[in-house]
């Protein structure tokens, strides 16, 4: 099982998927894309001030860590090494292929209009207009998903940066993070790039209350998710003597999570039951309301802190049995009990669930028919691009309730400036 994300929820496993299938590149190709880009990234510094290489190193490591084909990692290194090339697509395409090329092409295009946008001296209430085209920007380029991706792991790694090197974050940066990169990250399920991303841009953009924050946490994140293995690992025991089959997963609640959880119900520190959070996932219904009472056998549960959404869904058709209770050492600790079905909906939502649930049960390295591979990609290309779109579809519907204009139809051109504009 791959770390990380596929401990966060299943919802990565169709993009992993996508982009591992029938890719027959080894370690050797990063190793050599290592190699060719070292001479050249070895003693620059990117606009950040970060060593290039260093970040290369960076962006293929969080690409691995997701588990990202080979080809992607080595793609990393090509993509950054190209703004020390005279003519990047020709060389790269004689070194490693037009594939490679291609990618590097369109994800050096992608960070040349970002970075003009984000350079752009833009003030005011124009900067939230920015920003919304530099997501729009984003969306035109997500039909290749290794180069949104790439831009991912990429806008990661220099927020990673900017963290361990104590440097200032630029506020633009920081805010399109926030805005743009962590809710596509959402979009696409990519769970651990996601909750980093919103951690990172929250210690940037509100460095107090960040600090505030962690203080009042009494544990520390490794010391938190201990605490959650040990707990899962209990209760997965506990379950399985009783003859409940299940699968059991665990994860510590992040410090923006924490953050937003608080403003949005007013909560103090306290009161916030899900710092540790426990996932219960079962064969049927059946199972899910007799481990619901074996959980309530075992632990103490917090009064006015149960809500039945199998019996009663929610208006997106969300189903799972939520509880919070006192675990052994006496803490409080949220437990989600719901089917495998109710799982794959709560991670991929209507439009994407069947696409998602074929791919993930019957695998890619199985097929063997003719055009039942490229069927199977196809699909899950296009549960992807349709959570892309119903990402611009709550945009655009957002827009239209808060009485300002929508995105659809328009074209963008840069002036000499670098602010964008509608045409």
């Amino acid at each position: 099982m791959r770390t990380g994300l596929l401990n966060e929820g299943a919802g990565t496993a169709p993009i992993v998927a996508l982009l591992d299938a029938g890719a027959a590149h080894s370690h050797a190709e990063v190793l050599r894309a290592r190699a060719f880009a070292e001479p050249l990234l070895g003693a620059e510094l990117l606009d950040t001030g970060e060593n290039a290489l260093s970040h290369a190193d960076g962006v293929a490591a969080i690409l691995q860590g997701v588990g990202a084909a080979q080809e992607l990692q080595a793609a990393a290194y090509l993509v950054y090494a190209g703004d020390f090339l005279t003519k990047p697509e020709e060389v790269v395409a004689k070194a490693f292929g037009d594939s490679y090329a291609s990618l590097v092409l369109h994800t050096r295009r992608l960070v040349q209009l970002q970075r003009a946008a984000r350079d752009a001296k833009v003030g005011g209430a124009h900067k939230a207009e920015q920003t919304e085209r530099v997501r729009k920007m984003l969306l035109a380029f997500s039909r290749d998903l290794r180069v949104v991706l790439l831009r991912l792991a990429s806008r990661l790694q220099t927020l990673r940066w900017y963290a361990a090197s104590k440097r200032a974050c630029p506020a633009e940066l920081a805010a399109e993070s926030h805005a743009v990169f962590a809710p596509l990250a959402n979009r696409l399920g990519i769970w651990q790039i996601k909750w980093e991303l919103e951690d990172l841009a929250f210690r940037f953009r509100e460095p107090q209350a960040y600090k505030a924050l962690a203080k009042g946490l009494d544990e520390t994140r490794v010391e938190r998710e201990q605490r959650v293995e040990a707990a899962r690992a209990a209760l997965h025991a506990d379950l399985y003597a009783q003859g409940l089959a299940a699968e059991v997963q665990g994860r510590p609640k992040h410090l923006y999570s924490i953050h937003k959880k608080m403003l949005g119900k007013d909560l103090a520190l306290d009161r916030v039951f899900d710092l540790r959070a426990l996932r219960v996932i079962v064969a049927s219904v059946a199972d899910c309301y007799a481990a619901l009472a074996r959980l309530h056998e075992i632990y103490t549960p917090v009064p006015g802190e149960f809500d039945d959404y199998i019996a009663k869904p929610k208006p997106n058709g969300y189903q799972s049995l939520h509880t919070v209770v006192l675990g052994a050492d006496g803490r409080a600790m949220e437990v989600q009990i719901r089917t495998r079905e109710m799982h794959e909906h709560a991670e991929h939502g209507v439009a994407a669930h069947w696409a998602y649930k074929e791919a993930g049960v019957r695998g890619y390295a199985g097929v063997t028919a003719a055009g039942e591979f490229e069927e199977q990609v196809a699909r899950a290309r296009k549960a992807v691009l349709n959570q892309l779109l119903a990402w611009e579809r709550d945009t655009v519907q957002e827009a239209h309730a808060e009485g300002t204009p929508a995105f659809d139809d328009r074209i963008y051109v840069f002036t000499p400036q670098a602010t964008i504009v509608e045409l």
